[in-house]
């Protein structure tokens, strides 16, 4: 057996979404099952160098795990030879110059989305990329997700005939920050620091909805701010000037329409934090993170509008499961695990820094749409 080590400096691993899924449940557990199979006997064995600014919090962690490699100097990790990945897991804003430094340095990009502040910001990192001729990837994490899988499964077998329309629904309340501590940063409220729902989701919804149904061709959405003052990590009020919830109509290529409520000031009344249900000539089906349930028109019962009498049917129980029919890894692993098949075996992996620009640009354009009251045509990109 043949040992390929791949060092990864993984810059914001010290954050809730770095540390949780790209640490621990992606790198470390590919190291846990002792390391990526690449056949032939040969296997992938990621080493990472933990990146990031504050040196207490990359020791304790290091330690934690088992690891002896990290650093508070950036340039320093980039303009070490040995290092062939650069990952960004920090806030958006901090993300294009590192990213760019990384390019220069002749490293492979994998990173969190929204790969830049504005469209052209994207677009310039993807140039910059193909110029330098390095391998680049986008974490898109969504459709890895069991839920999903078992979506495209039914796409790809032809269940729903001709799709009609796709509604989705994601969000949850997230504290206030005073009589119950916030889920999450305080910076995903403020614009100034780069928060807004839109910016957060609408990335994930383009490459959903591109990656299942189509392109992406119009978009019109209302942006709203619900609650307008929450408190911070040392529970101090703060005006929240970014939005938290988005409406959004998405008209996609071939002609289906999508419609996604976007929410961080919603209480769940559903059987998962995102839902999408999908309607078709032939067939329906609700997909959630991880399961997926369908309705054929064979089986689809002919409801009947009478305000004056209670219900009579569950609705619900007229719909069947999904099997799993496979064993489903973490999202996020199996996606670092193609992008590094890519970059060792050169296998294809399509979800690049362009994929990353084209979900910055439907929230850009998705901003604009609220700010001018009207739809927008979504134009390819291209370099």
């Amino acid at each position: 057996m043949t040992r390929r080590t791949v060092r990864i400096a993984m810059n914001g691993v010290t954050g809730r979404m770095g540390y949780r899924q790209h640490l621990v449940r992606s790198i470390l557990a590919i190291r846990e099952q002792g390391g990526l199979d690449l056949g032939d006997g040969d296997v992938l064995w990621p080493e990472p160098v933990l990146v990031g600014r504050r040196a207490h919090a990359l020791e304790e962690l290091a330690a934690r795990h088992g690891l002896t490699e990290w650093s508070t100097d950036l340039d320093a990790v980039l303009g070490d030879d040995t290092v062939d990945i650069y990952f960004d897991a920090q806030v958006t804003q901090a993300r294009v110059e590192a990213i760019k430094k990384a390019v220069a340095a002749g490293k492979h990009i994998y990173t969190e989305k929204p790969t830049a502040t504005d469209v052209e910001g994207a677009l310039d990192l993807a140039r910059l990329a193909q110029e330098a001729g390095i391998k680049h990837g986008v974490v898109q994490d969504k459709i890895f997700l069991p839920g999903l899988l078992k979506l495209k499964r039914l796409i790809d077998g032809g269940f729903f005939g001709e799709i009609l329309s796709v509604r989705g629904e994601f969000g949850y309340w997230v504290f206030e920050g005073d009589w119950q501590e916030a889920q999450r940063p305080s910076w995903n409220y403020r614009a100034e620091d780069g928060g807004g729902i839109v910016v957060d989701m609408f990335p994930h919804w383009e490459y959903v909805l591109h990656e299942l149904f189509g392109r992406v061709t119009t978009v019109q959405a209302h942006v709203q701010t619900h609650i307008p003052e929450r408190r911070d990590e040392r529970g101090e009020p703060y005006a929240a000037t970014a939005d938290d919830a988005a409406y959004g109509i998405f008209q996609l290529e071939g002609g289906a329409v999508a419609q996604i409520n976007s929410s961080w000031a919603v209480r769940v009344n559903r059987d998962e934090l995102v839902e999408f249900q999908v309607d078709g000539t032939h067939g329906s089906a609700v997909a959630g993170l991880r399961n997926c349930r369908v309705q054929h028109r064979s089986a689809t019962p002919k409801p009947v509008w009478n305000p004056d009498l209670p219900v009579t049917e569950s609705f619900r129980d007229q719909w069947q499961e999904v099997p799993d029919n496979a064993v489903f890894d973490n999202g996020f692993k199996a996606q670092w695990e193609l992008f590094l098949r890519h970059i060792v075996l050169d296998e294809p992996y399509a979800w690049d820094l362009m994929a990353g620009a084209r979900g910055v640009q439907l929230a850009e354009l998705g901003l604009k749409s609220h700010a001018e009251g009207r739809r927008l045509d979504v134009p390819e990109l291209s370099l």
